[in-house]
């Protein structure tokens, strides 16, 4: 079968894709409005984009034509909180997808508790493991539905005890909700740890090869 992309509407499109790239890591997002109002809400077009200074990517498309909350609050504070959950916050994960009005908080309607960040104004989530402080980089914008991708510098990181050590996170123990199509969600599977690939020096390699 042979799908010609160019035929297909944006809609069409998504709900191919979004079956393709899969898993997808979900950044877990809260801004703040200027008027003080914590939003909450889930992405999973995320990945990190650089190591050095540490940055982190979210793409943010438009709802009906109009701005996100997300996408609107990052712009006006420049500063967002990317939360990791867990496998057992998958719920309130999905729950955080229902759009409420902007001056609702998906925080206090969900009753999870949120905790002052150390670096930007608006706050991280208590119960997630691990959290991100962001300061906004750039915004790009792609495609012809208003998509956008914004890139943030991570300022600071809370990890939990448990997920940390010598400098790297515990994985298998975080156990982290991923995306797959439509309203389906997973975690980890079997992880399989394989020999380093043996690197053949330049030295050895014959011109042409």
């Amino acid at each position: 079968m042979q799908i010609d992309t160019d035929s297909l509407s944006p809609q069409e499109c998504y709900r191919l894709i979004s079956g393709i790239v899969v898993p997808r890591p979900i950044a877990w997002i809260t801004t703040q409005s200027p008027e003080g109002v914590v939003n909450l809400a889930p992405f999973s077009c995320f990945t990190f984009v650089s190591n050095s200074p540490l940055m982190v990517g979210i793409n943010i498309g438009r709802k009906a034509g109009r701005e996100k909350d997300t996408a609107r609050n990052i712009r006006a504070l420049d500063q967002f909180v990317v939360n990791i959950a867990d496998w057992t916050m998958v719920e309130d994960v999905h729950a955080s997808a229902v759009e409420y009005d902007a001056h609702e908080s998906e925080v206090e309607n969900l009753g999870l508790t949120a905790l002052p960040s150390v670096t930007v104004t608006p706050p991280r989530l208590e119960k997630a493991p691990i959290s991100l402080e962001c300061k906004l980089h750039s915004v790009t914008g792609y495609g012809n539905t208003g998509a956008e991708f914004f890139v943030g510098r991570v300022t600071r990181i809370h990890v939990s005890d448990r997920l940390y050590e010598d400098g790297r996170i515990d994985t298998r123990a975080l156990q982290p909700v991923c995306r797959i199509a439509g309203a389906n969600y997973a975690t980890l599977g079997e992880i399989r740890q394989l020999k380093p690939v043996a690197q053949t020096p330049k030295s050895l390699i014959e011109p042409g090869s």
